[in-house]
């Protein structure tokens, strides 16, 4: 028989449940768990693991219902409706959550992390909780960062091999000021624009470039409006799933602690998920028809130290210490591992 897990992994597409509202017949709760991406993305496949967690740890008395495809909105709407108790949890971008919490600029540094490893130390560590603190003025409690993953370079005019390549590209990126610097910074015209319209723009030739995780690249069919794919690995993009204060706040201490207990687990889960089909997603794109490009050691050099005035702005936003903390917690984890 196959494990829950397995089954998990090979769910498929569900229809969206009925908008219940956050309290049910019994005394039972129904909190909604809205997120963007397709019911049978890694967003889906987590969510529902979450709520099957949240069911089992609570007996029943909680059943989560979770609803993708992006009918809250994007991120930036998400955010808002769980900050305004209209939905109880969802999982967005930390790099959507810049503008209310500039210190989640740091998650956007170029080249930050070199490997997941990397990343989970610092999200699972001290640095991830103080960002996570950050999100309680606001309205919502920070449960735990999944993982979107690396993100790489599509192009559909040109492949990129050097930095010279990178010059007057018109990129789309995401809506997040050091985004924009970074692509800017590499002499690209870059443009935000949320990724729901990103295939019609790039067919419609708005955009010649864009930069996501293999997996949504694979996922949103991209490789059909572009042609060239660089493994840049630029950036570490994260997840994180969040909580309506408010709602959160009138729950017992044992129905916070099991749901915390649940989002550990998926957590867990989705970045095996996530990263077992971003390596499957990379022989896909190239089965597609793209052309795969990996930068030389020399060509990664010279992006990386075209980026580094990025810092310098990243500083006043993220705060000296938490930057100084984080730079020398990865420098600990590399000298232990040289």
């Amino acid at each position: 028989m196959p494990t829950r897990r397995q089954l998990l992994l090979g769910l498929p597409t569900l229809a969206a449940p009925r908008l219940a509202g956050a309290a049910g017949a019994a005394g039972v709760l129904r909190p909604r768990f809205g997120y963007g991406l397709a019911d049978d993305s890694n967003q889906g496949r987590a969510a529902r693991l979450f709520a099957e967690e949240v069911m089992r740890r609570t007996d029943g008395r909680i059943m989560v219902e979770v609803i993708g495809n992006a009918i809250f909105g994007t991120d930036a709407k998400l955010q808002a409706a769980a900050a305004e108790g209209k939905i109880e949890f969802s999982v967005t971008s930390t790099a959507t959550l810049v503008e209310w919490i500039p210190e989640f600029s740091l998650l956007d540094a170029p080249f930050l992390f070199s490997n997941p490893a990397e990343a989970d130390a610092v999200l699972d560590g001290p640095v991830g909780d103080q960002l996570r603190a950050k999100l309680r003025p606001r309205g919502l409690v920070g449960l735990v960062y999944w993982e979107n993953g690396f993100r790489n370079l599509t192009t559909s005019v040109r492949p990129v091999r050097r930095l010279e390549d990178f010059q007057g590209l018109r990129i789309r990126v995401m809506q997040n000021p050091v985004a924009l610097e970074t692509f800017e910074r590499l002499g690209t015209q870059a443009r935000p624009l949320a990724f729901d319209k990103l295939y019609d723009a790039l067919r419609d030739k708005e955009f010649d470039a864009q930069e996501n995780p293999l997996a949504n690249i694979l996922q949103s069919r991209l490789y059909e409006v572009q042609k060239y794919l660089t493994l840049t690995r630029h950036v570490y993009s994260a997840w994180i799933v969040i909580a309506s204060a408010r709602w959160w706040d009138a729950l017992p201490p044992a129905d916070q602690k099991a749901i915390m207990e649940a989002a550990v687990v998926s957590r867990d889960f989705e970045r095996a998920d996530t990263r077992m089909r971003s390596a499957q997603a990379l022989k896909d794109l190239k089965a597609a028809g793209l052309e795969i490009n990996e930068l030389s050691f020399s060509e990664a050099n010279r992006i990386s130290n075209r980026l580094n005035r990025v810092y310098a702005h990243i500083g006043p936003r993220v705060g000296l210490p938490l930057l100084v903390q984080t730079q020398a917690q990865l420098a600990e984890m590399r000298e232990r591992h040289r």
